[in-house]
C-alpha cells in the first residue's frame, strides 16, 4: 500500500497519509473502475495508445493512474495489468524518481523552450526500461506556442515513447491536442467509497474513528480522496487515539448535528426569534456562519429528496442520527416551501461570499425562511379558484396568512382591472363566484397587460393579497406561466392584446386551461369583437401606384414633352 516510506513515523522521514496510501494498482484505484477496466483491457489486448489524457477534479486519482499505467508497461514482469511493486523499476516509478518515467509540471515548464528540449530528448531511447513515458501534470498550463510545438511529436512519437497528460481543466486544451489523445474523464468519488477508505487508513494507523466523523469528512471532501486524506491527516496530527464527530466539527468550524437540529426546528415552525437565538448560540460555539448556511442547504436538500418520494439511499448530507428527523420534516413541509427555502439559502450563501456583512445576510435569510407562508396550500387555493366546482382540501393555513390587513394586495401594476362596486354583496365561498366569472367572460375578451416582466414578478404577491380581500377578485386576474403574461378580462383593450399576443393558439390554450368549460363563451366574444373590427385597406404595390400615376393627364403631357420612356421610369413615394 505504501509507495515512499514503509515506516510512516520517524522524524524528518515522515510521509503524509495521502502519499503513503496512494493506490499502487488498478484494483486499488477507488471510484474509477471505468478507467481501470479500459486500461487493463488495452494492456491485455496489446492496444496501448501513444497518448492519454486524464481529466477530472482534484484528488480523484489522475496522477496515481498515470503512475500505475507506467508501472504496468515498464514492470520487469510486464507488460502486465498487475505490476509487482517490488522490482526496482516499480519502486522508482512509485517514488517519482525513475529516469525513464519523467513527471513534468506543466505550470512551471509551460514555455516553448521546455517543449523543444522535450522533443530533442524524445529521440533518445530509454536507459533501462521498455518505454520512455512522459507524465505532464496540469498540461492545460502550457502556452499556445508550446502546444503547437508538441503537435507533430504527439501525433507520431517514436515507438518507445508514451505520453500521459493530466489536467483539471480540459476545456483549456486546444482541440488539436485533444484529437491526438485517448481521453478518460475521472469522476468524483462517492462518499461511501471515501468513508470506507478512510476507515481502512484509520485502522492501519491504529486509531478509532466514529462513523459520523467519517461521514462528515467524506462530505467535506466533495468527491476528492486526497482532500479527505488531508483532513484525516490533520486530525491524526492531534495525537489522539480516538476521533469523534465533535473533533471533526470543531476542526472544520461547522455546527454539530444536535445544534443544527435545534436551528432547523424553529425554521420549520416559523419561530424567527428562536431561530436567531440558536444561530447566535452556534456561532458562539465556534461555528462559522458560512458553514452553517451550507449545512442548512444540504440538510433541506435531503429533506426535499424524501418529500418527493426518494429512498434513504439518496441522502447525502444527513448523518445517520438525523435521518429520522429528515423524514419527519419531509412529511410536514411541502415541496413548494422546501424549494423556496433552498433558494433563499443558496442566494444568501452566494451573497455572503462577496459581502463584509455575512452574519447579517444569514440572519435575514433565517427570518425570511421563518416567515414563509404555506406555499403548497396557496397552490391549492389557486387550483380551487381556477375550478370552483372541484373540492380541494386546504389544511394548515395560518389564520392571519391570507387575511391580515398588512397583506391586502398592494398597488398592482395591472391597469384597468375590473373592479366591483362597494355595495356589491360579499361572496361566502369560492363556489358562489362561478356566475360572476361567466358574466365577465361573456362580456369581455383577453388582455395582455403592459409591462409584462414587471407584472410577472409581482403577480403572485398580488394574487395572495386578492385572496385575502375576496375570493371572487382572483378570477379577474389569470396568470399564463407559459407566456409569462397576466391576462385580465377587459373588452376595452382587446385590440391591444391581439397585437401583443405572439401566438393566438397558445393564448386560447391558456384561457381554456383557466376557464375550463367556459371557453366557448370567451371564443364567442373574441369572434364577435373580431367581426366588429374594420377591415384593413388592401395593400397597393409600387407598380400599381406607378401605373395609376402615369395615367394622370399632367404626367402624360410631361412624358410627351420630355420624350421619356414610361417603362424606364421608377416611382419614388414622397417622403413622410
Amino acid at each position: 500500500m505504501t509507495d515512499e516510506s514503509q515506516t510512516p513515523h520517524g522524524g524528518g522521514n515522515y510521509v503524509v497519509v495521502a502519499r503513503r496510501y496512494r493506490p499502487q494498482g488498478f484494483d486499488e484505484l477507488i471510484g474509477q473502475q471505468h478507467v481501470s477496466q479500459a486500461l487493463t483491457r488495452a494492456i491485455t489486448s496489446d492496444r496501448v495508445g501513444h497518448a492519454y489524457l486524464f481529466t477530472g477534479a482534484r484528488g480523484v486519482g489522475k496522477t496515481s493512474a498515470a503512475r500505475i499505467l507506467a508501472k504496468a508497461l515498464n514492470c520487469q514482469q510486464g507488460p502486465t495489468t498487475t505490476p509487482c511493486n517490488v522490482c526496482e523499476i516499480c519502486e522508482s516509478i512509485a517514488a517519482g524518481e525513475d529516469v525513464d518515467v519523467l513527471e513534468i509540471d506543466g505550470a512551471s515548464n509551460r514555455g516553448i523552450d521546455e517543449i523543444r528540449q522535450l522533443r530533442q530528448n524524445v529521440a533518445v531511447r530509454p536507459s533501462r526500461s521498455r518505454l520512455k513515458i512522459y507524465i505532464i501534470d496540469e498540461v492545460h498550463m502550457l502556452t499556445k506556442e508550446a502546444f503547437n510545438a508538441l503537435l507533430k511529436t504527439l501525433e507520431e512519437p517514436p515507438e518507445h515513447v508514451k505520453f500521459i497528460f493530466a489536467t483539471t481543466e480540459a476545456n483549456k486544451i486546444p482541440i488539436t491536442i485533444l484529437s491526438r489523445c485517448q481521453r478518460f474523464d475521472f469522476a468524483g468519488i462517492e462518499q461511501s467509497a471515501i468513508q470506507n477508505r478512510l476507515a481502512q487508513i484509520a485502522q492501519a494507523e491504529g486509531v478509532t474513528i466514529e462513523p459520523d466523523a467519517l461521514q462528515i469528512l467524506a462530505m467535506r471532501a466533495a468527491g476528492s480522496m486526497r482532500d479527505s486524506q488531508s483532513l484525516l491527516e490533520q486530525l491524526l496530527s492531534s495525537g489522539g487515539n480516538a476521533i469523534t464527530s465533535a473533533d471533526v466539527t470543531q476542526m472544520l468550524g461547522i455546527a454539530p448535528a444536535a445544534r443544527l437540529s435545534r436551528l432547523v426546528t424553529p425554521l420549520v415552525e416559523g419561530d424567527a426569534a428562536t431561530a436567531l437565538t440558536e444561530l447566535d448560540a452556534a456561532l458562539a460555539e465556534g461555528a462559522e456562519v458560512s458553514q452553517i448556511m451550507d449545512q442548512l442547504l444540504g440538510f433541506f436538500r435531503d429533506v426535499m429528496t424524501q418529500a418527493v418520494g426518494c429512498d434513504e439511499n439518496r441522502l447525502m448530507y444527513a448523518l445517520p442520527s438525523q435521518r429520522e428527523e429528515v423524514c419527519e420534516i419531509a412529511t410536514r413541509v411541502g415541496i413548494h416551501k422546501l424549494l423556496a427555502i433552498s433558494q433563499v439559502l443558496d442566494q444568501a450563501a452566494a451573497r455572503m461570499r462577496s459581502s463584509t456583512h455575512a452574519r447579517t445576510i444569514a440572519e435575514i435569510a433565517i427570518v425570511r425562511i421563518s416567515t414563509l407562508e404555506v406555499l403548497d396550500d396557496l397552490a391549492r387555493l389557486i387550483d380551487l379558484l381556477q375550478d370552483p366546482s372541484a373540492s380541494v382540501p386546504v389544511q394548515g393555513v395560518k389564520k392571519n396568512s391570507l387575511a391580515s390587513p398588512a397583506r391586502s394586495h398592494p398597488a398592482s401594476p395591472v391597469k384597468n382591472l375590473p373592479t366591483r362596486e362597494a355595495t356589491e354583496p360579499a361572496h361566502s365561498s369560492y363556489q358562489s363566484s362561478t356566475q360572476d366569472i361567466e358574466t365577465i367572460v361573456a362580456n369581455s375578451v383577453p388582455l395582455v397587460a403592459e409591462n409584462v416582466e414587471q407584472i410577472w414578478k409581482q403577480a403572485l404577491d398580488s394574487l395572495t393579497g386578492m385572496v385575502a380581500e375576496h375570493a371572487a377578485h382572483v378570477e379577474d386576474v389569470i396568470i399564463d406561466p407559459q407566456e409569462k403574461m397576466v391576462i385580465s378580462f377587459s373588452e376595452a383593450f382587446y385590440r391591444d392584446s391581439c397585437e401583443r399576443a405572439a401566438n393566438r393558439a397558445r393564448l386560447e390554450a391558456a384561457i381554456e386551461a383557466v376557464c375550463g368549460r367556459r371557453v366557448p363563451l370567451v371564443l364567442q366574444t373574441v369572434a364577435r369583437a373580431e367581426s366588429t373590427q374594420p377591415a384593413p385597406p388592401p395593400a397597393v404595390s409600387r407598380r400599381q401606384q406607378q401605373s395609376e400615376l402615369l395615367s394622370h393627364p399632367f404626367v402624360k403631357k410631361a412624358v410627351e414633352l420630355f420624350d421619356a420612356q414610361p417603362e424606364k421610369l421608377r416611382y419614388v413615394p414622397p417622403a413622410e
